[in-house]
């Protein structure tokens, strides 16, 4: 039997679904708002000229310092990780997953599931200054907007019968999967998770149904998101 004889045993990869928009109402789905996220851009003048960069706390320590700025607030690559993670997962490809970034200062960013977020935080970061300064960002080959700035309340994009949870230490641990299983047939899951490295669970109290912990151990923002896509995955049968 030749190469060309044998039999193909490579399973086929799904078709993308119809990608989720804040229009659809509807549909049944996780909801993850990236909250407080630190997106702030600086000028920074220099013999080449002026320029923007995203604030880090990496790269700009002295400005920090004389900004009077903690920073531990400024790790925009705590939102970085949590994109990959969200936009890597079997979930979001199955097409039931929406995320959006409710940043420190209050914009509000709609992101597209298939956005291909950049590997580095180079890019990354040139990639979030030019969405805060011309509020979309297109694709090459098409006038889909991959991210975009949107008009708050969050509360306005959320699908019409949608249990709206964030997380909590102090809150009753639960497995996650339990607790989707606990939805209504065509309920959605909206989490806010705190992009921050440390601070208050009261980011999104005025939102909130109620808090939950999904673990005894402290969580980094990034483990917090997977762990809500692999419990709905779980729970929605998706592989």
């Amino acid at each position: 039997m030749t190469a060309k004889d044998e039999p193909n045993n490579v399973p086929s990869v799904p078709k993308p679904p119809k990608h989720l928009s804040s229009k659809d109402k509807d549909t049944q789905r996780l909801v993850v708002v990236l909250s407080g996220a630190c997106l702030e851009t600086y000028k920074i003048s220099s013999s080449g000229g002026d320029r923007f960069a995203l604030l880090n706390c990496d790269d700009h320590q002295g400005l920090l310092k004389k900004l009077n700025r903690d920073i531990s607030d400024v790790r925009p690559d705590i939102t970085h990780q949590c994109l990959l993670t969200l936009l890597d997962s079997p979930i979001n490809k199955a097409g039931k997953l929406q995320v959006y970034i409710h940043t420190s200062r209050g914009v509000l960013i709609e992101v597209n599931p298939s956005v291909r977020i950049p590997r580095t935080f180079k890019r990354f970061s040139g990639l979030m200054v030019q969405l805060l300064h011309q509020l979309s960002i297109r694709s090459v080959n098409s006038e889909e907007k991959l991210l975009k700035v949107i008009k708050n309340p969050i509360t306005d994009h959320l699908p019409t019968n949608c249990r709206k949870v964030t997380l909590s230490f102090d809150a009753p641990v639960k497995r996650v999967q339990d607790y989707v299983e606990t939805l209504d047939k065509n309920q959605s899951l909206c989490v806010f998770v705190g992009a921050i490295a440390r601070g208050k669970d009261d980011f999104a109290d005025a939102y909130v149904d109620e808090k939950i912990g999904v673990s005894s151990y402290p969580l980094s923002a990034s483990v917090a998101c997977s762990k809500f896509c692999h419990g709905c995955e779980d729970a929605w049968n998706i592989l």
